[in-house]
């Protein structure tokens, strides 16, 4: 039976260490170890990677601490645009949403999407109109709201200004969220989820829902979920950067990640992170910016939930 591995990330840029309390960081790894636990506790059950990205990522979508389903943070029109995507690595499915609104859980949306869909990407009144042709509930606009999220709106509302949830100044929470996973059969998967930037104009779609720049499985390679800024993931390519590299230059999961985050990525002046597993299990979860929020657990005994680089 194959080795079973799953890593989370809550996303890359978090509190400066002399603006994070021990209350703070406790709260954060305690909803990131829910998380990994949900989807590890999956995988140890015989699910597939595909069960235990989505149990994850919906740990975290449920969580205020992160930018993504009840965290996420208010566009310009004081609403909230949720971005998200799945795909798994044996087959190359995937599915995405884009610029719903009142969806407890995206990721769940993009599977079905993948599943019940001839499509892989949905965006806007199309997506609505699928999820609620599905039954789904919308959930009000006091589900989505949150305090410190809407300071964060105040501070820069009626201004062109917007705000990537990751940028030093933020004070509360962050990040986009995602996992990965590799299964008993060798399976690859990969899930991600956010809000998006606070004051977004335009309809703006980041990385996350995009197949190849925020998202991408091939158990040939790799599962990969980014964070970070999201237009230079997108014109890097980011995440099927990782699996080229692997796949045509022979590098490890190891070097094409670090390769990626650490020199590729910097190259276009872009800051944020990864978490990626290959069909043996191996985990790599770089970053460039001073933290990112990210576990992992392995069948082999390793064990981490992380915020900064230590």
């Amino acid at each position: 039976m194959n080795p079973i591995s799953i890593a989370i990330h809550g996303g890359a840029g978090t509190l400066v260490k002399g603006q994070m309390t021990s209350e703070k960081e406790v709260a954060y790894k305690n909803a990131l170890d829910m998380a990994l636990e949900t989807g590890y506790a999956m995988l140890h059950e015989g699910g597939t990677a595909v069960d235990a990205v989505e149990v994850a990522v919906r740990s975290l979508e449920d969580s205020p601490l992160f930018n993504a389903g009840k965290g996420a943070v208010f566009t310009a029109e004081g609403t909230h645009e949720m971005d998200a995507a799945i795909m798994e690595g044996k087959d190359r499915k995937a599915g995405a949403v884009s610029l719903v609104t009142g969806i407890k859980n995206p990721i769940a949306l993009a599977r079905d999407v993948m599943n019940k869909s001839e499509h892989v990407f949905l965006a806007g009144e199309g997506a609505m109109q699928f999820a609620k042709k599905l039954g789904y509930t919308l959930e009000p606009l006091s589900y989505f709201y949150d305090a410190l999220r809407y300071q964060q709106w105040q501070e820069i509302k009626g201004t062109d200004g917007f705000q990537l949830d990751h940028s030093l100044k933020k004070d509360s929470k962050f990040g986009t969220v995602g996992a990965v996973a590799c299964d008993k059969d060798g399976t690859v998967a990969a899930a991600t989820s956010t809000g998006g930037m606070t004051n977004k104009k335009w309809g703006r779609v980041g990385d996350s829902p995009m197949i190849g720049a925020g998202n991408y499985a091939n158990n040939k390679t790799c599962a990969v979920s980014c964070t970070g800024s999201g237009e230079f993931f997108i014109r890097g390519v980011v995440a099927y950067d990782v699996s080229c590299l692997m796949e045509y230059k022979g590098y490890s999961l190891e070097k094409a990640a670090s390769e990626v985050i650490r020199n590729r990525l910097g190259e276009l002046g872009g800051d944020g992170g990864l978490i990626a597993v290959d069909a043996k299990g191996n985990i790599a979860m770089p970053f460039n910016t001073e933290g990112m929020y990210r576990g992992c657990k392995t069948s082999e005994g390793r064990k981490e939930v992380l915020i900064y680089n230590d």
